[in-house]
């Protein structure tokens, strides 16, 4: 039986990371499990994000996966090297791929960094950037309203322009050449995104970089899938599953196997 890659995500943004893996890698099957009663998880504690973490990856460990990829940055930059301590197979997060991306791509030496209200605090971006180029000037800023418009589907209204235009409106006065798209859910904005900054700035999506990472990966295991029929994709939500699908099936293009998982939800704050 082929094993999984196992994907989680506080929701729908880490299927950017899918349609990237399912482009690059079309016989790779893979597990999805969006966390979307739960969402967002930036506002909320490290420790619960770990919490809710751990709990994704113990559900998806039945399916006996080759790696998990943790598609979030904010569950990333706070949980990524706890589950690798816990489980016994490659663990990948979104941070370090795009850090990489972005610091290869700047000519000018200034990268912006756009995410949730967790991944900004933890300074996850800011860290493995200064690791890689101590001399390189990163300009942080979180988008906190910017997940609720990608989870209800919201992508291209009048309302999505204006919200994308007044949450980044910080950042043009700091004459950056690119901008790190820390947050999976972000791609899906990405148009609106790039117009807001012009085309001097180039867009660094962690998702892309991610799925190029996981090829590298698992081609130097040599536990790539090369041959066999097209897989079917297994997809999980703990929230509406109506939007789940409708969001999922317009981005991926195709129907999907999707099954609801239910737990209980704390709230916010």
């Amino acid at each position: 039986m082929q094993q999984p890659i196992a994907i989680l995500d506080s929701g729908v943004g880490g299927l950017t990371v899918v349609k990237e893996i399912m482009r690059q890698l079309p016989r790779e099957k893979i597990i999805y499990f969006g966390d979307t009663a739960r969402t967002p998880y930036g506002p909320r504690p490290a420790e619960e994000v770990t919490r809710f973490t751990r709990q994704i990856v113990d559900y998806l460990i039945q399916f006996r996966p080759k790696m998990i990829v943790i598609a979030c940055n904010t569950a990333t930059a706070v949980a990524l090297e706890d589950i690798r301590s816990r489980v016994a197979i490659p663990v990948v997060g979104v941070i370090h791929p795009g850090a990489r991306a972005a610091n290869g791509r700047t000519l000018t030496g200034n990268v912006g960094v756009i995410g949730t209200e967790g991944t900004i605090r933890s300074g996850a971006y800011e860290h493995a950037l200064k690791q890689l180029s101590p001399s390189i000037n990163v300009i942080s800023l979180a988008c906190p309203r910017f997940v609720p418009l990608v989870e209800q589907g919201n992508f291209r209204s009048q309302e999505t322009q204006e919200v994308v235009e007044t949450s980044l409106h910080p950042l043009k006065a700091h004459h950056i050449d690119t901008l790190i798209l820390g947050c999976t859910h972000y791609p899906f904005l990405s148009d609106t995104i790039a117009s807001v900054m012009g085309r001097e700035v180039m867009l660094i999506s962690s998702a892309d970089e991610t799925a190029r990472e996981i090829s590298t990966i698992l081609h130097d295991r040599n536990r790539l899938t090369r041959e066999g029929e097209l897989p079917v994709h297994q997809f999980f939500c703990s929230g509406d599953s109506r939007m789940f699908r409708m969001i999922a099936q317009q981005w991926l293009g195709e129907q999907i196997e999707l099954t609801p998982v239910v737990w209980q939800v704390p709230k916010i704050g």
